[in-house]
């Protein structure tokens, strides 16, 4: 098991940027799928992003790909989502989770770790 705390949320006009982080704690993400999940008020959890483990590739949901990238430190201990051009449907909260096991990662499912979330508020 790995612990993960998301950080970096908050509140951002239309256009601006945010750099949301998710931390690992207990193990590094090497050998785990890391992904970025949302969920708008209302609606349900919707896949943002993965990275593939090792750091590998990268995957993006359409609805967001061109406006964010995924990175990841050199201690492999923290994720990024660097996310600009924002939109008042980005408007979530964001969670990071991460799994060893192989699926259908763009599904929540999948996934046994979560962090708590960090609220993103786009403002029009």
């Amino acid at each position: 098991q790995v612990q993960l705390v998301e950080s970096g949320g908050g509140l951002v006009q239309a256009g601006g940027s945010l750099r949301l982080s998710c931390a690992a704690s207990g193990r590094t993400f090497t050998p785990y799928y890391v992904a970025w999940f949302r969920q708008a008020p209302g609606k349900e959890r919707e896949f943002v992003s993965l990275m593939m483990r090792g750091g590998g590739d990268v995957y993006y949901a359409h609805t967001v790909k061109g406006r964010v990238t995924v990175s990841r430190d050199r201690s492999e201990k923290t994720v990024y989502l660097q996310m600009g051009g924002l939109k008042p449907e980005d408007t979530a909260v964001y969670y990071c989770a991460a799994t060893t096991a192989i699926g259908n990662w763009m599904s929540s499912s999948v996934y046994d770790n979560w962090g708590q979330g960090t609220e993103v508020t786009v403002s029009s």
